[in-house]
């Protein structure tokens, strides 16, 4: 009995002993252990009072590292303290915040010792925190009662503090079982601040910079003072780089003799070298007038040698700049990038101004190089030298207030003004129509975005009146004064076939270019009736650009016999109109309506008519690229009523042939994918089972997805033919008010970059905003 007692107590003591000593398997025998049962138990019991006694001189010289570190940040914080005194007063709302930092650490710790969960506030989210055996000495974001965010200075110094004692922190590895586990655990608990700051802040630079392009201005009040601007500052224009002399293997030949030509005239001679190939120095006004101006540039010694523009010989010069050229295209992709960084750099010094605060593009930074004047159709000055534009020639405006644009070294500015009742930046006066030419704002400013609203707005003003007007003008048909009625047909032209009222001009001066109020005997002929037609008019003349304008159009009666009366004892080169012009007509147009001129007449005629070409064209059942045709044909009658005419591309044919490669080639492949699935659908009906079904859906969509591939480019095709010389841009980006094709596309779900590229949605970023599917003009 004693034997089994001692047996039992034996078997107590040990499992008590392998629990403590973590599992140490022992070596002595069971009769051998019991005598030395109690013995080891006093052993432990004194292995555990030196472990605690250890334990506890831990805990005292960690008490004394915290305490001397807490003694080291106290001493920082009363020195920072010190600092904020004499840098903004702020020292209560700062200590309110040191206090609220310590209160928040004190929880923290106090919360791991209990074992709690702790919500900590990380990047504006919360986080919950459990406690560990060994927790992280984690500390927590100060939080503000008031819900302000601390000023910048004492923000970035806490943060430091914070970050230095964050990053301190190495948690003990302990060995156990789940000892990784553990590890995972902590580094989960252990805060990823740096990098999400990174990003957050990466975020907040590209939040920044959409929101600083994206300035709605069309939001804000208008100045109705006339001010334009309130501060406007820039750097000036870029000059045309100076004239770089030819290489000495590069030789100019006069008669068939080598001459030597001085700097200026050898620069003009390359402006001639470099058209050689251009149908422009084959024609003789061109040669005349190059011829002119070249011999200005040439010492008394060349003008001498030189005598016959048949003589020169150019050839080596033009080949020499091919050979450049040619060159430039067969750069490496390193120099073609450096060339690419250079132009970003200076773009980005030059292109940008700033104009009340907001940062604004520059349309057109750079001053058009000296060259040969070409014009357009037979401009009486073509081939004349443009000269190179100079500092002095150059009129800078800006604020007063601003940095003003300093000049290249050694030179000056014409002027420099500060009115802020004109939009333009630079300008300066050319020398061979002594135009003024300027530097203004890319279309996508605030400037021009206004004034673009502004024109359509009138237009929209014009609708509610039209028909006023239309019958004021009808009654004036019938006035007893010519010049009323000449005026009223006149009106009539500008209306209906929204004709440009035409500008006065000194003859000989520009090319013989008219418009309504200057149309003359010769550019109209009267036929009583014609291709069962009665009362037609056939106009032909060369319009703005030397565009010709050729139309036959049948009048009302009144203006057929209004129009015989005005041709009554007239020479060809007579004015039709001899008792109008485009002032008397401005002025009687401004009595009608206020802001009304010929073009508003034409932006009305040009929306009004958009509007109702989309209505009629556009069915709901089409797809995507079926409407973007109906689109583009209402944009073409616009652009045929504004004589938006342009030659053919060069490229044209080859391009249609490409794309008729396209077509026949998807046309094949149509062909084939629907065998395919006609022979998906044989084995399915032998078959019957679910793979031979999928075959079948996969074979059907394939054929759906290439016929409607084949239909766009078909689509396309038929776009190109159409408008191959028809300039669909030029009305769509002055004289169709965006919000028609705004409100088209938002209605039938077409993206709009079908419709507007990104420069133009970047002009028309007003119009996106503000319009809905149910705009109407």
């Amino acid at each position: 009995m004693t034997e089994g007692r001692h047996k039992v107590t034996f078997k107590l003591k040990t499992d008590s002993y392998f629990l403590l000593s973590g599992g140490s398997l022992l070596s002595k025998s069971i009769s051998n252990f019991v005598p030395d049962a109690h013995k080891h138990k006093d052993k432990h019991k004194e292995h555990r009072r030196k472990e605690h006694k250890k334990d506890k001189e831990r805990d005292k010289a960690k008490h004394s590292s915290s305490e001397h570190r807490e003694h080291s940040e106290k001493k920082h914080r009363d020195k920072e303290k010190e600092r904020l005194k004499h840098s903004d007063g702020s020292v209560d709302r700062h200590r309110e915040k040191q206090k609220e930092k310590d209160r928040e650490k004190r929880e923290v710790k106090s919360s791991h010792v209990e074992g709690k969960p702790k919500k900590e506030k990380e990047n504006g989210h919360a986080r919950e925190m459990w406690n560990s055996p060994s927790p992280p000495a984690i500390k927590s974001e100060p939080e503000e009662d008031n819900g302000l965010y601390p000023s910048p200075k004492h923000n970035k110094t806490l943060k430091r503090e914070r970050d230095e004692e964050e990053f301190e922190y190495k948690p003990k590895k302990i060995k156990t079982e789940n000892g990784k586990k553990r590890k995972q655990e902590e580094e989960d608990i252990k805060p990823k601040k740096k990098t999400k700051d990174k990003k957050a802040g990466a975020d907040g630079k590209k939040a920044k910079k959409e929101t600083e392009e994206k300035w709605k201005w069309w939001e804000e009040e208008r100045s109705t003072d006339g001010s334009k601007w309130k501060f406007l500052e820039h750097k000036g224009p870029v000059l045309a780089p100076p004239y770089e002399p030819l290489p000495g293997h590069v030789r100019f030949f006069y008669d068939g003799k080598l001459l030597r030509l001085s700097a200026p005239a050898e620069e003009v001679a390359t402006f001639f070298a470099k058209m050689l190939d251009h149908e422009y120095t084959t024609k003789e006004m061109f040669r005349k007038n190059f011829y002119k101006d070249w011999r200005k540039e040439m010492t008394s010694e060349e003008k001498s040698k030189i005598t016959d523009i048949n003589k020169c010989n150019f050839t080596e010069i033009s080949e020499y700049f091919k050979a450049q050229s040619e060159a430039r295209k067969q750069m490496s992709k390193d120099e073609k990038l450096k060339i690419k960084e250079e132009n970003e750099r200076i773009l980005q010094e030059y292109g940008f101004c700033v104009m009340d605060n907001h940062k604004e593009r520059i349309g057109n930074f750079r001053i058009e190089p000296p060259g040969l004047f070409r014009g357009r159709g037979d401009h009486p000055k073509m081939g004349m030298l443009k000269r190179r534009i100079r500092p002095e020639d150059i009129i800078i405006n800006c604020s007063k207030d601003s940095k003003h644009p300093k000049p290249p070294q050694g030179t000056r500015w014409k002027e420099v003004r500060h009115d802020n009742k004109v939009t333009w930046l630079v300008s300066w006066t050319e020398n061979i129509q002594g135009s003024i030419k300027y530097i203004m704002l890319n279309p996508s400013s605030r400037i021009k975005g206004e004034k673009d609203w502004q024109k359509y707005e009138t237009a929209r003003r014009l609708k509610k009146c039209v028909d006023r007007l239309r019958a004021q003008y009808r009654e004036d048909w019938k006035s007893k004064e010519m010049r009323v009625r000449q005026r009223a047909v006149a009106l009539y032209f500008i209306d209906k076939l929204a004709l440009r009222a035409g500008n006065e001009k000194e003859e000989g001066e520009t090319a013989d270019t008219v418009g309504c109020c200057s149309l003359r005997v010769e550019h109209i002929k009267l036929y009583p009736k014609m291709d069962d037609q009665e009362y037609v008019v056939e106009f032909d003349f060369l319009g703005k650009d030397s565009i010709r304008y050729y139309n036959k159009m049948p009048v009302e009666k009144r203006v057929f016999k209004n129009l015989q009366l005005f041709l009554e004892n007239k020479q060809p080169e007579d004015d039709l109109f001899d008792r109008l012009n485009t002032s008397i007509l401005n002025k009687h147009l401004q009595e009608l309506m206020d802001g009304l001129t010929a073009k508003v007449f034409r932006t009305y005629n040009a929306s009004i008519t958009l509007q109702q070409q989309l209505k009629e064209l556009t069915s709901p059942d089409e797809s995507i690229p079926a409407k973007i045709l109906s689109y583009n044909r209402a944009n073409r009658a616009v652009a045929i009523l504004c004589n938006h005419q342009r030659a053919a591309p060069k490229t044209f044919e080859k391009s249609m042939q490409n794309l008729q490669t396209k077509i026949d080639e998807k046309q094949k492949q149509l062909s084939a994918t629907r065998k395919q699935l006609k022979g998906a659908k044989t084995e399915h009906k032998a078959s019957h089972d679910d793979q031979s079904k999928k075959m079948v859906e996969v074979k059907r969509k394939a054929v759906q997805r290439i016929e409607e591939q084949l239909m766009k480019l078909q689509m396309q095709a038929t776009d190109r033919e159409e408008n191959k010389q028809i300039a669909l841009g030029t009305s769509k980006l002055n004289y169709l008010d965006p919000r028609i094709s705004v409100a088209w596309v938002k209605k039938w779900d077409v993206p709009m970059e079908k419709i507007y590229n990104k420069t133009q949605r970047e002009k028309f970023a007003w119009a996106i905003d503000m319009a809905e599917e149910d705009y109407q003009f």
